[in-house]
Formats: C-alpha cells, structure tokens, sequence
C-alpha cells in the first residue's frame, strides 16, 4: 500500500509540474504575441508628411549666422579740434549729397587761421625787403668792380707812359716797374671783387631760395587749415541714411573724432559669424545662401577676418543681389556657407526621418502601404538630402519621424 501511495504522490508532481511548464509557456507565447500586436502596423495618413524623389543639385552646407548691414558707411570725423554747436539731422534721417548734419564751433581755429594768414604776409615782405637787400649789396659790388676796371685802364697807361719817358730818357727803370707793380695790384684786387661778385650771387639765391621755401610751407599750413575749416561745415557727400550722429551740442569735439555715420541703402552686405572650428573650411570666394523669413539670395564670401574673438570668426559676404527692397539694417538672417555641390542627383525634401548616418532605414510609400527601404544618405542642408540608392526618381518618401516603427517592415496606411 506504501508503494502504491509513494506512486500517486510521484504522479501527481510530475503532472503538476507539466501543468506549470505548460502556463509558463503559454504565457511567453501570449507576452511574444502582445508585444507584437501592440507594435503598431498601421498608421494614419494626416500623421505623415511626405516628399517625391526628384532629380536637382544638393548642397552640403555649414550654418551661421549673419547680419544686414548696410555695403558703404561713411563716418564723418571732426577735421580740427572744435565743439558742437548745432544739430541739423538726427538718426533716420534721409540726406542728399552736400546737405548739412550738424554746425561746429570753429572760433579758435579760425583765430589760428588769422593769425597763419598774417605771418605769411610778414614773411612775404621779409622776402621783399631781403631781395632789396641783396640786390643792393651786389649793386654796390658791381660798381666798385667797374671802378677797379678804371682804374686798371688808368695803371695801364701809367705803365705805357712810364716806359715811353724812359726811352725819350726822362724815367727810370724804377718808375717802369713800379707802375706795373700798381697795375698788377689793382687787377688782382679786381679778380678778388669778381670771385665776391660770384659768391654773393651764389649766396643770394641760396638765402632767397631758403625764404620762398619757408614761404611755402607755411602757405601749405595755412591752406590746410583752410581746407579743414571748409571740412568743418559737416555735410553729406553722398546721399543716403544718417544711421547716427553725435548728438552732445558744446561737447568738445578732438580732431579725428567721429561726428556722425551716413549709409547709402541702396546696397548692402551681410556681415556673418561662425564657429572657429569651421575656420579650415573657410575662405573668400566660397558660394553662401541667405535666407530670412521666405526669402533666400544667393552671394560668396568677400572677406573673412583673420582676428578670433570667444571662438567666433567674422567675414562679409558679397550679396548677388546687394539692392534687394527686402532687406534693412541690422536684420538677423541665416547664412548657408556651401562646402560642396553635387548636381543631377537624387534627392529629397529634408525631414525629421534623416537622422544623420550615411546609411538609414525610410519608409516608401507603395499603395497604401509603406515599405521600408534602406538608403545610403549624401551631402545634406537645410532643404534637401542627396540619396545615393535604395529609392528612384518619383518614389513617395515618408520624410516624419518614424522612429516608433523601427521594428516594422511594412505599414499600412489608413485614411
């Protein structure tokens, strides 16, 4: 009876445990089951947006950002040191060429232009008196050259007519010779009043030559600070916009001292900035795409400054279309540097369903069914991805985010 029992009690477990093994089973069967029918195999098609595989050009683009700034700004400086006496335009203001901005007080400057005025007469008449001077003085050296010249002439025949007595017996040897001692005397003292003669004219040009320079360096002074004066009177020499002028009438104003700014607003430029870790990739003549609100233009980098500040680089790009009426000062826009251009390739309108790697699954629609498709991803920007293969040109791309469906292969597509 103890075996009998023993083999009940055996059966029983054994049969008991099949049952358990039997529900442990089926439960992972049903878990397997409900997780595969709780992944979604449908989706509706308000949730989706989609985009048609065509055949253009793509862009590989670095973004920046930039600002409208205005192509030529003049800055009107103070050409001498004066004080502001009265603003005639204020910020905003439209100017033509030749038109006033604001009034300097120029009171000393034009006291110091008097008085600059007034030494050049003095050293006018300087110049006068020392060419009467001089004139005198080689006067007078001339006409006792002359005078030596007579007397030279009168020695002469004092010597011809000592040597005439002494051959009629009436003179000596001494006589002759003392005569033509005296001549010889008074010829060199003649040829020593010419060498005079020769210096002083050599002197007199140096001294008058030295005078007309002095003359003409303070006629330079004196009409460069006519010319400053006439600067001084603050006008436009362009029309445009006054985008800013200093308002603080008295204020004391230094020579070089910016006084107001004008902008011609018939043409501008973006001024942009990006991230020195681009700066490899940057350089002049590169093409660039503007965009702001439903614009875009098109233009090239002009100029990139080679100064760094907090890890941003600067540079000034050239607009293709720089008198666009859309654009103002200091508007913010966004600046699409193009690093490369594929032309004739596929591609497709940019979506949340690129998410970055060169190889990815999309969806495509067929019917209404939404398969998936692997594709190898090319250059991208801000409007386009370039789809090397997996798709042809006229294929429906599923461009949502459809991460949610990474482990389903097809999708059924509901109205």
């Amino acid at each position: 009876m103890d075996t009998v029992i023993e083999e009940e009690v055996t059966a029983r477990k054994k049969k008991k445990g099949i049952i358990i093994i039997t529900i442990v089973i089926t439960a992972l069967v049903a878990s397997v089951w409900l997780l595969r029918t709780s992944l979604k195999s449908t989706i509706k098609k308000s949730e989706i947006n989609t985009a048609v595989v065509e055949k253009g050009s793509v862009e590989n683009t670095l973004n920046a950002t930039g600002e409208v700034l205005p192509e030529f700004e003049e800055i009107l400086t103070s050409p001498i040191n004066a004080s502001i006496k009265k603003v005639l335009m204020d910020a905003g203001n439209k100017v033509k060429a030749g038109q006033s901005i604001l009034v300097l007080d120029k009171s000393a400057s034009q006291t110091e232009f008097e008085k600059l005025n007034f030494q050049l007469q003095s050293k006018r008449n300087e110049i006068s008196k020392l060419k009467l001077d001089l004139n005198k003085s080689f006067y007078d050296i001339r006409s006792n050259n002359d005078i030596k010249q007579l007397r030279i002439s009168n020695l002469a025949d004092a010597v011809e007519n000592a040597k005439r007595l002494f051959k009629a017996g009436g003179g000596t040897r001494e006589g002759i010779e003392q005569a033509e001692l005296n001549l010889k005397v008074a010829q060199l003292e003649k040829k020593q009043l010419e060498n005079e003669i020769k210096s002083k004219q050599q002197t007199m040009q140096i001294e008058i030559k030295e005078a007309e320079i002095a003359l003409a360096i303070q006629q330079n002074d004196l009409s460069e600070l006519q010319r400053k004066l006439n600067l001084a009177n603050i006008i436009a020499t362009r029309s445009g916009v006054v985008t800013w002028v200093n308002k603080n009438i008295g204020a004391t104003i230094s020579q070089g001292e910016s006084l107001a700014r004008i902008a011609d607003l018939g043409s501008f430029k973006v001024n942009g900035s990006i991230s020195d870790s681009y700066m490899d990739q940057l350089r002049n003549g590169m093409p660039v795409v503007i965009r702001f609100n439903e614009t875009q233009m098109k233009g090239h980098v002009a100029n990139v400054y080679p100064s760094v500040q907090n890890s941003i680089v600067s540079f000034d790009v050239q607009l293709d279309e720089r008198n666009n009426k859309q654009l103002r000062p200091n508007m913010k826009v966004d600046v699409f540097l193009v690093t490369d251009l594929h032309n004739n390739t596929m591609r497709v309108a940019n979506g949340p369903a690129f998410k970055g790697p060169a190889v990815q699954d999309i969806f495509v629609i067929n019917g209404n069914k939404a398969e998936k498709r692997r594709v190898h991803i090319g250059l991208t920007n801000f409007d386009f991805v370039e789809i090397k293969e997996g798709v042809k040109p006229g294929d429906v791309v599923i461009t949502t985010d459809m991460s949610e469906f990474k482990n389903s292969s097809v999708l059924t597509i509901n109205n």
